[in-house]
């Protein structure tokens, strides 16, 4: 994958709208507490002016990462994908060989990720392993606590 992320229609209009928030809220917050601190006197001794400076140099720099990340931001549309395999915004179901246990995982991009709800990252060791596998095949996951294998029993939208 080249320098772009790849990311669901509803993952980029959520990036679109803390972006906007950033711009329309928190930096006009940021700026009125850097003028009260400033309101308060002698600016080499005034901690509460610093540490507004520092808040808002933080803003910005979010601000920056995330119009980067919107630059470079692809939309994956669903009918584009190919499910004779396994690949980013597939739904693959494996049974882990080791304990029998069987799991859905839903492989996004490392910005939704969010294990509680099923969804690992392509980048992740175990969606890294998945990666181009097909029904029946089996994926060998090395993971802190060892080798694991993963026999592919479905892939699906």
């Amino acid at each position: 994958m080249s320098g772009f992320t790849y990311l669901t229609r509803e993952a980029l209009d959520q990036l679109k709208t803390d972006l906007q928030k950033m711009k329309a809220v928190d930096r006009p917050a940021a700026s009125r507490a850097i003028a009260e601190a400033r309101d308060k006197g002698d600016l080499r001794e005034n901690a509460e002016y610093d540490a507004a400076k520092e808040a808002q140099g933080h803003l910005e720099a979010k601000i920056q990462k995330l119009e980067a990340e919107l630059a470079n931001a692809r939309i994956l549309e669903e009918s584009s994908i190919d499910t004779s395999k396994v690949s980013i915004l597939t739904k693959v179901t494996v049974t882990n060989l080791g304990s029998k246990k069987q799991v859905t995982y839903y492989l996004v991009s490392e910005k939704e990720a969010d294990l509680k709800l099923g969804k690992i990252s392509v980048t992740s060791p175990i969606g890294k392993g998945l990666l181009g596998k097909q029904v029946g095949e089996v994926a060998e996951v090395q993971v802190p606590a060892g080798m694991l294998k993963f026999k592919v029993e479905s892939i699906s939208l």
